[in-house]
């Protein structure tokens, strides 16, 4: 009996010593990751705010910095990205690898766009890694472009800098008119660490200065004085800000070339139309009809502000850099990429459904807005072959004028749905609005040519005015 005791005795000894250690090492681990999760970086090398190279930032940073070099990777959505297209190097060009040319596989958009270089090459987009290196090589120079370009597509906080000498806005001042091959020589990375985090503190920071100056215009509509992000906005607002830098509508204001964002009468795409009409702006005189012409340019910020997410208080970074963990450190994804490419952490955090689900409710959204787009897209070269075939009959009076002001506005509403990435996604009840306004200018644009025949028939092409 005695025995048995003993034998129990020494069993429940070594149990208890297995869990001791066992929960000591738990403990300990534990502890461990806290200490981790406290201990954001490690201070490899010093970064100052000239460090425009991420590589360096890369030694403090090793897992974003990974993050960002996946970058590269083309994959493509149902209604975005591409898959990477082979292509001959040549001198000019020196790319193996392309995205898909969107004018091969919409041609109505080279007659939307006639006379300009986006009828030239327009491609799908690629991730920040092709940014600089895509617009180097465009085919698009073919038409003369501006330093100013390269605001949104290089690391151009220290080239203003230099420029400037300490002063990134008189650096920007001097960069934007010069020929854009002159000033890339000025620069040597895509968008980098620098451009969106203060070296000292980390904290996101504006460094665009069409941004700076765009924000305080619209906030100035609010009565709200002298708005400086860096200062006045939340982290929340940076999440969206630090994006909308560079995703967001934008023109070249007067000889100086200066980056201006359309802000003044607000961010709809009415309210921008208004104000380019206000100003007599134009991008160019369209090669078909002689109509003067706008583009517009990559809004998402404009779009975004109109859609439920936007309303909700959810961030450009919610969505496309979300939260991860890699060991105990909570990071942003710095893998920027489309949502429906990451739907666990991008979208079922908040929407607690399967994620083929989520995926088919966002296509459900992209589909429809395609349709609408498609079919006014076929009215618009409509009106486009209309005018051209009543000019080239010799009819030109204000009815004629009066249709080309609403193929120059068509176009543009079109255009900020065709340019905006998301498809409709970031705004779907906004984008159908928006499309729905252009097929009513293109329906005044077909009964104006109407009454250009009936005016022709009676006055000749003499202005009953």
């Amino acid at each position: 009996m005695n025995k048995k005791f003993l034998i129990t005795g020494i069993l429940i000894m070594i149990l208890t010593a297995i869990a001791t250690f066992a929960v000591t090492a738990l403990l300990i681990d534990i502890f461990e990751k806290q200490q981790e999760a406290k201990q954001t970086f490690f201070k490899v090398v010093e970064v100052t705010d000239d460090t425009e190279d991420p590589e360096i930032w890369g030694k403090n940073f090793p897992i974003q910095y990974d993050l960002y070099k996946r970058t590269v990777d083309m994959v493509r959505t149902k209604y975005g990205g591409s898959e990477a297209l082979p292509k001959n190097p040549t001198e000019d060009d020196p790319r193996f690898v392309v995205s898909q040319s969107k004018l091969e596989l919409d041609p109505r958009l080279k007659q939307m766009w006639a006379g300009y270089a986006f009828a030239i090459d327009f491609r799908e987009e690629r991730g920040h890694a092709y940014m600089l290196e895509d617009q180097t090589f465009t085919q698009r120079h073919q038409k003369p472009q501006f330093g100013v370009c390269i605001h949104c597509h290089a690391s151009v906080y220290v080239p203003y800098k230099k420029l400037g000498e300490g002063d990134i806005i008189k650096g920007f001042e001097k960069m934007n008119p010069m020929p854009y091959s002159e000033a890339r020589k000025l620069v040597q990375h895509p968008v980098t660490c620098i451009d969106c985090h203060d070296p000292k503190t980390m904290q996101l920071r504006i460094t665009r200065p069409g941004f700076l100056e765009g924000i305080k215009v619209l906030k100035a509509r609010d009565g709200i004085t002298d708005y400086d992000p860096n200062k006045m906005a939340t982290r929340q607002e940076m999440r969206t800000f630090v994006c909308a830098q560079c995703h967001v509508e934008y023109y070249f204001k007067g000889d100086e070339k200066r980056l201006t964002y359309p802000w003044a009468k607000g961010l709809e795409a009415d309210n921008i139309l208004a104000y380019y009409d206000e100003i007599n702006f134009k991008d160019w005189v369209h090669a078909e009809t002689g109509a003067p012409m706008l583009k517009a340019q990559h809004p998402e910020f404009e779009m975004w502000n109109q859609g439920i997410h936007a309303r909700s208080g959810v961030a450009c970074a919610d969505c496309h850099m979300p939260y991860t963990r890699v060991g105990a450190q909570k990071i942003s994804d710095h893998h920027v990429r489309s949502p429906l490419l990451n739907i666990n952490r991008a979208c079922q955090t908040c929407h607690h459904f399967p994620e083929e689900e989520l995926k088919a409710r966002v296509e459900k959204i992209q589909d429809r807005t395609a349709e609408m787009k498609d079919i006014a897209m076929d009215a618009l070269v409509a009106l486009i072959d209309d005018i051209k075939y009543l000019q080239s009959k010799g009819i030109q009076n204000e009815k004629i004028e009066e249709a080309k002001l609403c193929q120059r506005r068509a176009t543009f509403l079109i255009d900020f749905v065709e340019a905006e990435n998301s498809t409709g996604f970031h705004a779907d009840q906004e984008s159908a609005r928006i499309l729905f306004k252009a097929m009513d200018h293109l329906r005044k644009g077909q009964l104006a040519l109407k009454n250009a025949v009936i005016l022709h028939e009676a006055y000749g092409n003499t202005s009953t005015q």
